[in-house]
């Protein structure tokens, strides 16, 4: 049977655009081009986007529907992703910062911190190692070192900076290095030449490098934060250690301004007396005086800067300075005192000139810069160089001193004063006229102001003087002013004080004997100005506040100033009877009034006044062998008016019966050197 053919089914889908008929075709393209002739294809051209989004390239195949051919979904996706990534920018960028995100997060140590330590100490280990193996092959390694304490840990930092110090400490040669010119840098030079150079330029540039590391870290000294602090810490102990071990060497004056700079503060703590004790050791080894000269100038600067408002500790290093030794000459603020001998400037006398041929002349010529050479290279310091550094570092200190004394800081008096009564040998005479009248106007001043505070109301009045009495003790100023005043005068030359200096300390003497009474009435007398003891309690502050540098007590001062007054130690001669014979009825009679450890020293300092001057004062325990008119008067401010030999010493009867032992003692061995004497 045959096979009929099936019936062909009827397209019911409307035509496509391909499959239009002919006649609309033609249409079609009639109405195309009657419109492109209005075209503006320039502009169309210039509004288009100059750079087209890149569209992500899919190869999977398109997938069939009834709807017809639709593109793959996940290719869908990928653009649906693309348009909502599009508002952090474009998708490259977006990649880009999370891969920079992960490569951060990959970068993060995460090493635990004592592992951490532990790698570090081997490395610097290593380090150290190589470069004490051969310092110039591995010079390089320093900037490793340099890199390592960088780190964020607190304790490799510390680590780092201390293996440096110890590195350079050993690497630093022991002159200084000196920057090459131009010329000779071009200079055809060995192998071996070149290659210390580049050793010394690499050491340079890396010790330049951690000295300002220091000086950054240093400046976080004192800080609240404790890791901060501790950095700091460890910083200013480097730089002491550099700046005693190679003073010499380059950047000392970096290394002078972060010790300085500590200083400047009034906050003493361990790093505060650790540059201290730097910079005193740093003037007792220091041969030739560059560096302490240096040092003084840079310390006056900051206390004039300062308006004198620093710690009085500080002052005090200028007596560590090796000139108090070694210095022979006098000089004062503005000029030195030259010896005929030996100039400071240098210079020779005119000698008789020898003739010399030009060969020989050459020859000598020759012979004095090979000796220059071997000079420089030996270090060797000369005489006349070192009394030029110590004479300008002289002037300095003086300037300092006279500067603290005119702008009377309270708070610096003391430590003032002892300088000036140390360094007295060292004063010449313009000068000494001038801290004799600055002493002067002090002594005025104490007067004058206690005179004040005996005429104010003891109830009104007690909270305004409260405020000014810890500032500043005028009693121990006014005895620091005599003491200072005897010790310049003991300093000068004996002949030249008689001569040409004429001068009178009647003034000062005077004033000793006004404040013997008040001075024996002080409850606080055997105690220093650092001594610890509880505050009243009305007290506005503590003691330990008003704390000045002079360590000594009240009645060591006291007993010093009397000592310089009636035993002098150039002409014991000089001290007329009436001033001795009333300096000593007022000494006895405060003795009765002291403690027993102040009665004590008061009777040994009358023993050594009876033994000296026995016959002068033996009138005031003989009654029968005395020529006086009139009677005593203790309270009179003048000692020729207060007619001494007209009293009697009845307080030793007194004394005799005390309950120490000691101070009886005293009494009789002061009545048997007045037997002596009568005898």
């Amino acid at each position: 049977m045959s096979q009929v053919p099936s019936a062909k089914r009827r397209r019911l889908s409307p035509p496509e655009h391909g499959e239009r008929t002919n006649g609309a075709t033609q249409d079609h393209k009639e109405t195309f081009m009657k419109h492109a002739a209005k075209w503006d294809l320039e502009q169309d051209y210039e509004t288009r986007p100059r750079k087209l989004k890149k569209q992500k390239e899919t190869k999977k195949l398109p997938v069939r529907t009834t709807e017809g051919w639709v593109a793959h979904p996940a290719a869908a996706e990928d653009v649906k992703s693309d348009e909502s990534e599009s508002f952090l920018g474009s998708g490259s960028e977006a990649d880009e910062e999370l891969n920079e995100e992960e490569q951060v997060e990959d970068q993060k140590p995460k090493i635990p911190a004592r592992q951490q330590i532990f790698e570090a100490k081997e490395e610097l280990a290593r380090i150290a190692s190589l470069v004490n193996e051969d310092p110039e092959e591995h010079i390089g390694a320093l900037k490793t070192l340099a890199a390592i304490a960088d780190s964020e840990n607190i304790t490799v930092k510390k680590l780092a900076l201390a293996t440096q110090v110890a590195i350079f400490k050993d690497l630093i040669p022991g002159y200084r290095i000196r920057p090459l010119s131009e010329e000779k840098m071009q200079e055809k030079i060995s192998k071996e030449v070149k290659k210390l150079r580049m050793f010394e330029q690499k050491l340079v540039s890396s010790y330049e490098a951690y000295v300002k590391h220091l000086a950054k870290l240093a400046k976080s000294s004192g800080s609240d934060k404790e890791q901060i602090a501790s950095l700091a810490s460890v910083a200013v102990s480097c730089t002491c250690n550099l700046i005693t071990a190679v003073p010499h060497f380059n950047f000392r004056g970096e290394l002078l301004k972060i010790l300085i700079g500590k200083l400047s503060t009034r906050r003493v703590d361990a790093d505060f007396v650790r540059c201290r004790e730097a910079l005193e050791s740093l003037f007792e080894n220091d041969e030739d005086g560059n560096v302490s000269l240096e040092a003084v100038t840079m310390l006056t600067k900051m206390m004039k800067g300062r308006n004198y408002h620093f710690d009085e500790s500080v002052l005090n290093t200028f007596l560590h300075l090796r000139l108090l030794s070694e210095f022979a000459h006098k000089a004062s603020y503005n000029s030195v005192d030259k010896s005929e001998d030996q100039p400071l400037s240098g210079k020779k006398m005119k000698q008789k000139r020898e003739f010399r041929t030009k060969r020989l002349r050459k020859e000598l010529k020759e012979k004095k810069a090979i000796e220059k050479e071997f000079k420089e290279a030996d270090a060797a310091v000369s005489h006349e160089e070192r009394d030029r550094m110590q004479a300008e570092t002289l002037k300095m200190v003086f300037v300092a001193y006279f500067r603290i004394l005119k702008a009377r800081s309270p708070k610096l008096m003391g430590a003032v004063l002892e300088g000036l009564a140390r360094y007295a040998h060292l004063i010449n005479q313009d000068f000494f006229g001038d801290i004799l009248e600055a002493l002067r106007d002090i002594i005025t001043t104490a007067e004058v102001s206690a005179a004040a505070e005996a005429e104010e109301d003891s109830d009104a009045e007690d909270s305004d003087s409260d405020d000014e009495a810890p500032d500043r003790n005028l009693t121990r100023e006014s005895l620091l002013c005599v003491i200072t005043a005897f010790a310049l005068l003991e300093g000068q030359d004996a002949s030249k004080a008689a001569s040409t200096l004429k001068l009178d300390l009647n003034f000062f003497i005077t004033h000793l004997y006004r404040t013997l009474h008040p001075v024996s009435l002080n409850p606080d007398i055997e105690l220093s100005s650092k001594s610890l003891h509880l505050p009243g309690p009305d007290a506005a502050q503590s003691h330990a506040e008003t704390a000045k540098i002079n360590v000594q007590t009240t009645i060591v001062l006291l007993i010093r100033s009397l000592s310089s007054v009636l035993l002098p130690a150039t002409s014991i001669r000089a001290v007329p009877p009436l001033r001795v014979a009333a300096f000593t009825k007022q000494l006895i009679t405060i003795a009765l009034h002291l403690p027993e450890k102040s009665c004590t020293a008061m009777l040994g300092l009358l023993n050594r006044i009876t033994k000296t001057h026995g016959k002068k004062v033996a009138p005031l325990w003989n009654t029968e062998e005395r020529r006086g008119d009139g009677v005593f008067e203790a309270l009179k401010p003048e000692i020729e008016g207060s007619n001494p030999f007209a009293g009697t010493v009845w307080e030793g009867e007194i004394l005799r019966r005390h309950y120490c032992p000691t101070v009886r003692e005293a009494v009789g061995g002061i009545e048997k050197n007045i037997l002596e004497a009568i005898k």
